[in-house]
């Protein structure tokens, strides 16, 4: 039976009860927060790749974008603050869908951090080789050893991201001896990042070398670049999502916030407001100076993002040095206009501030590797605790092999796309499970409730399914052979040695956590 197995959300709620937060957070500081946390990854690694796609049409993708992350966003506020627990969607899924489900949204998840954590790796290996070997150290790192294979839609004679393999592999490491990273360092890294990103838009905008004809076509490929391309405003909008993941950090610390009812929704949309405001900007300022038309096909389609056609293309003179061929988009349009100095403090801040964000993701994924190895569906020998550093060494390791596996030999928008797929699924069973819990949970406490749920849930389902049909056909394809996978692996192990299906049910498995 499909949904079978649901994990008592009474057993789960019991160990979130006994946690007694004290409410300290108001919407200023909650909008702050999920400022810190969205910004990063996507507008300094992305930019190109959304351009490719979308021509200036790029700034359409970031608002509509934006605007399925906030409807999600709501969703995801009232069942984080109703189930504070470990496991994210997984867990919610659990509590009311159902195992099989709740497997496959596991199975999703562990996807979607490692290839996230690995678009991050090659993003941050662009900047690494660009600004502070080649601007700084006047190293040119060959193709060979820093892009992927041309085979895969890299570079013309690269074979392996050694800077991507090399990062990863130093986060792993850090995670697996149990170094993490601390608030303070955190903060001053989200701090570089604002200030990299306003410099950028304070120096483009009003730049002599703006000019509104950059902006003409806007849509060279139309809204909608048609099923399967991966194209268009839309298909460039389902890429950039990526640049948005992270606001559901202000979902679970709704517990904590005052007056959750108000702070709450102020903080989400308050945060997803400013971010989306911000990328517009960015956007504006990059194709606004140096211009950002994607290159065409000869069908008048752009060349796929990460395409070896693309690659073959932004390797003749008269494309090197365009916008949607840059590594490190950000700095180079900074340099082209002449702010070369300020062009490399922002890769140095880009170099500085993305390692963090792969160690958030990666131990993101050992987290839902570690809940689902627990509550019986993995081998419980993937969540070994070492016995001197105290971490989950074994899950750790894997998830790091995996990444810088993917990281080596696939270029930035197709791991993004990828991830963005795993990423979709959840929030689509995420805004299921709220409108469930409102039939099948009434009476229990919520601190915030999602306003006209019966409009939003819906409008998260469809924005979801919408945008993930607009990915390219390779990425909407690995979700379902990954799931298929996961399927196998669920009916020949989880379903049993599942402890929900073996009557075990604690009410501390659902509140366990790393350290």
């Amino acid at each position: 039976m499909i949904f079978g197995r649901v994990k008592p959300l009474d057993a789960i709620l019991a160990t979130a009860e006994r946690k007694s937060l004290h409410r300290t957070l108001g919407w200023f500081q909650l909008t702050l927060f999920g400022i810190g946390c969205v910004i990063g990854t996507g507008i300094f690694v992305l930019t190109a790749a959304g351009a490719q796609k979308a021509g200036p049409g790029l700034m359409l993708a970031f608002a509509i974008a934006g605007a399925i992350c906030i409807v999600a966003a709501l969703c995801y506020a009232e069942i984080a603050a109703m189930i504070p627990v470990a496991g994210s969607a997984y867990t919610y899924t659990y509590s009311t869908m159902g195992e099989l489900l709740a497997w496959t949204v596991g199975w999703a998840l562990i996807l979607e951090y490692a290839v996230a954590a690995s678009a991050v790796a090659v993003g941050w290996s662009g900047y690494f080789s660009g600004t502070i070997l080649n601007q700084f150290l006047g190293i040119h790192l060959p193709a060979w050893l820093s892009a992927a294979p041309l085979a895969l839609g890299g570079a013309p004679g690269g074979f392996i991201n050694l800077p991507a393999v090399v990062i990863a592999g130093l986060i792993t490491w850090l995670l697996m001896i149990g170094t993490t990273e601390s608030a303070r360092v955190n903060a001053v890294l989200v701090a570089i990042k604002v200030v990299a990103l306003t410099a950028f838009v304070a120096l483009t905008l009003p730049s002599d070398s703006f000019s509104s004809a950059n902006f003409n076509p806007f849509l060279p490929a139309g809204v909608f670049g048609g099923f399967g391309t991966g194209v268009g405003a839309v298909g460039a909008a389902a890429t950039i999502f990526f640049a948005y993941v992270g606001f559901d950090a202000v979902s679970t610390a709704a517990e904590e916030t005052k007056n959750p009812q108000r702070n709450v929704p102020i903080g989400l949309i308050g945060s997803l407001l400013f971010c989306t405001i911000f990328y517009i900007l960015v956007a504006a300022g990059a194709i606004g100076t140096i211009g950002g038309q994607p290159i065409m096909g000869p069908n008048g389609i752009p060349f796929p993002t990460g395409s070896e056609e693309l690659a073959r293309q932004c390797a003749l003179p008269q494309y090197a040095d365009m916008l949607v061929c840059s590594n490190e988009a950000l700095a180079h349009v900074l340099r082209a206009i002449g702010w070369s100095k300020v062009g490399n403090m922002l890769g140095i801040a880009a170099f500085l501030a993305l390692p963090s964000v792969i160690l958030i993701l990666m131990f993101g994924q050992t987290r839902i590797f570690f809940v689902m190895s627990r509550d019986g569906l993995l081998p419980e020998k993937l969540s070994a605790v070492h016995p001197k550093w105290k971490t989950p060494y074994v899950v750790t390791a894997m998830t790091g092999i995996g990444v810088a596996f993917a990281a080596a030999f696939l270029p930035v928008g197709q791991l993004a796309d990828i991830a963005n797929a795993g990423t979709l699924y959840a929030f689509m069973m995420v805004a299921i499970a709220v409108m469930i819990l409102r039939r099948t949970a009434r009476d229990h406490r919520r601190d915030f409730r999602t306003p006209a749920l019966w409009l939003v849930g819906p409008l998260t389902i469809v924005g979801c399914v919408f945008l993930f049909f607009n990915l390219p056909s390779a990425a909407m394809l690995v979700l379902p052979i990954w799931g298929a996978v996961g399927l196998v692996i669920y009916f020949a192990y989880s379903r049993h040695h599942s402890h929900v299906g073996r009557g075990i049910v604690d009410a501390d498995d659902a509140a366990a956590t790393l350290h």
